[in-house]
């Protein structure tokens, strides 16, 4: 069991820059609460969609003005008008550089996205006005990521744990 552990450890801890060449509509169905309400959020967002491998599945979290965090499911408008005809709120993630981690199978460890993101908030330069983006590659992997305020420089695991 512990050789488990540090293994799911290590994965969590590999940050890494990633570049978004391209901004991607999306439309969304805000959970009712955070964090019980995420997995209702994308099964009401399912419920309404016709299935495509082309669509890209989010989360988008960020949080409002009294501090509460606010999440939405999200997938990927795969024509122009789509979230119209659905009756969804849309919004748009924005191209650019993000500090990310990688999370392998991680419906075996559902708390390793919050542990991701409790790291990577504290990474230096991200947008003060961003919000988190899980993305869903597939059915077990997903891609945690920050958005940065400007071009960045990597940063090691040394280096951030001497701070």
């Amino acid at each position: 069991m512990l050789v488990l552990y540090w293994q799911v450890a290590l994965n969590v801890l590999d940050m890494e820059i990633f570049t978004l060449e391209d901004d991607i509509k999306v439309f969304c169905e805000t959970a009712k609460s955070f964090p019980d309400g995420i997995l209702k959020a994308h099964q009401e967002l399912e419920s309404i969609l016709t299935c495509s491998k082309q669509r890209r599945y989010f989360g988008i979290s960020s949080r409002n003005a009294k501090g509460i965090i606010i999440y939405d499911a999200a997938a990927e408008e795969i024509y122009q008008g789509e979230a119209e005809e659905l009756g969804c709120e849309k919004f748009m993630i924005q191209s650019g550089q993000y500090i990310s981690m990688m999370i392998e199978d991680y419906i075996n460890d559902i708390t390793a996205i919050a542990k991701a993101f409790q790291l990577l908030i504290t990474y230096p330069g991200i947008d003060p006005e961003g919000y988190c983006i899980e993305w869903y590659l597939n059915e077990k992997d997903v891609r945690c990521m920050v958005r940065l305020v400007k071009e960045a420089q990597p940063v090691s695991l040394a280096e951030k744990q001497q701070e």
